[in-house]
């Protein structure tokens, strides 16, 4: 395998996000805090190496073949997250290693759990790394959705190929043009949700925090009680809206920003889905607080509408213990940390797609059972649905459950109880952030566990944000034989 491509490409990376430690450092340094210099030694050191990678990787122009692509995707992730963790380790009130690394998994995942204490007294300098660590893992996320996963037909990601790159509306000419188009509307939404949130309350810093993490779906605060902290129900809303726009496809935001066909937005049986299942969960959780005496009227919509988006999404944010709203809540929120918002989006879990792909399959199956002579094409959109992406998204959503138990009984035998063991593994497979109960649930923290949990649900981020076969992929002796 021909490793300079990949060395020089993730040498272009690491290289931005060293430049990328100079905004916490300048913040801390107008703030008059020594916390600075931190940012200032880890910005120069990461960019040097990566400068350093880039330059000794380059040379003549290549195409990265399959395989090469695989093995980048895997260690773009890994890469970063190491020199994204160097802040947090050689901060003067810096986290252990392991914790570090947990942190910075959590950003660069957008999966939201920590394991850091003291947010309200930490410098702020700190505070807008954990925001620009979620705000470049969601926008690599999308780029990722688009632009890579479906060549590397992943998960029935290939059906999203002929969407994005084949259509007559020719979206973009070139996958370079898409990324570009991503981080376009990417940076258009965070804007807005800043100035939302500033002129509804929060300070401009706190605002420009939270709208990186808020459309990174990623669920990071600036402070210990997190969203709650707020006590406003106008950013409870703002949030929600963000959240949802989020986790909608970024692919129809090109379109309708291109062309004006703001309908085809809604026309998507995605997005469709997705909404539905957000208002119909909604409504049940609300009627479940006010059936046990919680919350009334428009607190007890909004405090539902807030946890159910939080969770679906994968957001992560928390207005309100939802745990303590009884055993039916519990469950039907554990299953909503699997489900996940739209393909192409900044959101986790298995994603909507893949369910509606699972439900045409067991239609076609019943219906040539009871009509054995008909024909029956599946669709999805209005598209034919090939066997072969059935056959993907099928193998996916088999992998992704056996990855949740062999995550879950690593965890138990590590010392954790079964409630947490088993949320802690579907938090992170699914890149959702707080789990369940009492040590790791929305009133709680990920700083009490064992060292190996957290290198176990550290792993379980990575696979879960890498789709699980990319993973798997790397694993076998043929990839490695070419």
């Amino acid at each position: 395998m021909e490793f300079r491509p990949i060395i020089s490409l993730i040498g272009q990376l690491v290289a931005i996000l060293g430049v990328a430690m100079l905004l916490p450092a300048i913040t801390d340094a107008l703030n008059g805090h020594d916390e600075w210099q931190v940012f200032a030694i880890s910005s120069l050191f990461t960019t040097l190496i990566g400068a350093g990678m880039w330059a000794s990787a380059s040379g003549k122009k290549q195409t990265l073949n399959l395989r090469q692509a695989f093995l980048l995707t895997s260690l773009i992730w890994v890469t970063l997250m190491l020199f994204g963790s160097l802040p947090f380790v050689w901060s003067p009130n810096g986290l252990s290693f392991t914790d570090a690394i947990f942190e910075s998994m959590s950003g660069i995942t957008t999966t939201g759990a920590t394991v850091m204490i003291g947010l309200d007294q930490a410098s702020p300098g700190l505070l807008l790394w954990r925001g620009l660590l979620q705000w470049f893992g969601g926008l690599g996320i999308v780029v990722m959705a688009i632009a890579v996963l479906p060549t590397l037909q992943v998960g029935g990601m290939q059906m999203f190929k002929a969407e994005a790159f084949e259509t007559p509306d020719k979206i973009l000419p070139q996958a370079a043009q898409i990324a570009g188009g991503m981080t376009t509307v990417y940076g258009i939404l965070t804007l807005a949700c800043a100035i939302a949130y500033w002129a509804f309350g929060m300070d401009m810093f706190e605002a420009i925090v939270h709208a990186m993490t808020t459309v990174a779906t990623g669920g990071f605060s600036t402070r210990d009680g997190g969203f709650e902290a707020f006590h406003s129900s106008a950013l409870d809303y703002i949030a929600i809206i963000f959240m949802i726009l989020g986790a909608l496809p970024f692919v129809l935001y090109l379109v309708a920003l291109q062309y004006g066909q703001w309908k085809k937005l809604f026309q998507d049986s995605q997005v469709r889905v997705f909404l539905s299942i957000v208002a119909i969960v909604t409504l049940a959780m609300m009627w479940q607080q006010i059936s046990n005496n919680i919350y009334y009227g428009e607190e007890a919509f909004r405090h539902a509408l807030f946890s159910v988006t939080s969770i679906i999404t994968g957001t992560g944010y928390a207005t309100i213990d939802y745990g303590a709203w009884g055993s039916f809540s519990l469950a039907t929120f554990f299953m909503l940390t699997f489900i996940g918002g739209c393909t192409g989006s900044t959101s986790c879990g298995i994603k909507i797609f893949r369910f509606q792909v699972l439900a045409r399959d067991l239609s076609q199956h019943v219906r040539q059972i009871l009509y054995p002579n008909i024909v029956h094409i599946k669709r999805y959109n209005g598209m034919p649905l090939s066997d072969d992406i059935s056959t993907s998204v099928q193998s996916f959503v088999f992998l992704y459950f056996v990855s949740f138990i062999a995550l879950s009984v690593a965890l138990s035998l590590s010392g954790l109880d079964a409630t947490t063991a088993f949320s802690g593994a579907a938090t992170a497979i699914s890149n959702v952030g707080p789990g369940l109960g009492d040590i790791i649930g929305p009133a709680g923290n990920f700083s009490s566990l064992p060292d190996v949990s957290k290198w176990l649900l550290t792993a379980g981020m990575l696979i879960g944000r890498l789709e699980i076969l990319i993973i798997l992929v790397l694993f076998t002796p043929r990839f490695w034989r070419g």
